[in-house]
């Protein structure tokens, strides 16, 4: 599996996946313009995988990190199929989330996750990031400083 930016061409899928968060969207083209400006800010990232095994073949799965002024990397939606969970994809999303940042000069990361999605808490935990429970839902890890 291979990550790239997300196209307009993506928004159907884009949709799909965010249906599966709770939030449905039905507008494609809506989708597709605003997958275009996050693309065009040169502070976002808008990625999807483009699957190269049959497992991941068929699954929309989007993620995009913006860059802030207080060199705070955000992902602001990321979700992986239900049908695509369990072969990495999700983890690949993040590394590129998290490349993407610190090369922007980003030093944390930043995801906020519904508090109704326990499994989604556990996926960033093991991934390095500390639940702020308590104080909001969102999680946050420090990221290595990255020069070069």
């Amino acid at each position: 599996m291979r990550i790239r930016p997300a196209r307009s061409a993506d928004a159907e899928a884009v949709n799909e996946s965010l249906g599966q968060l709770g939030y449905p969207r039905d507008d494609r083209a809506a989708t597709a313009a605003w997958l275009q400006a996050w693309f065009d800010d040169p502070a976002s990232a808008p990625t999807s995988p483009k699957p190269t095994t049959s497992h991941s073949a068929s699954s929309p799965s989007t993620s995009a990190v913006l860059r802030t002024r207080r060199r705070l990397g955000r992902i602001t939606a990321l979700v992986v199929s239900d049908r695509a969970r369990g072969y990495g994809v999700g983890s690949r999303l993040v590394e590129a989330a998290e490349s993407f940042a610190a090369s922007h000069g980003c030093v944390r990361m930043e995801v906020t996750s519904n508090d109704r999605r326990p499994d989604a808490h556990r996926f960033y935990e093991r991934r390095g990031y500390t639940g702020q429970a308590g104080i909001s839902s969102r999680f946050l890890r420090d990221l290595p400083s990255c020069r070069g």
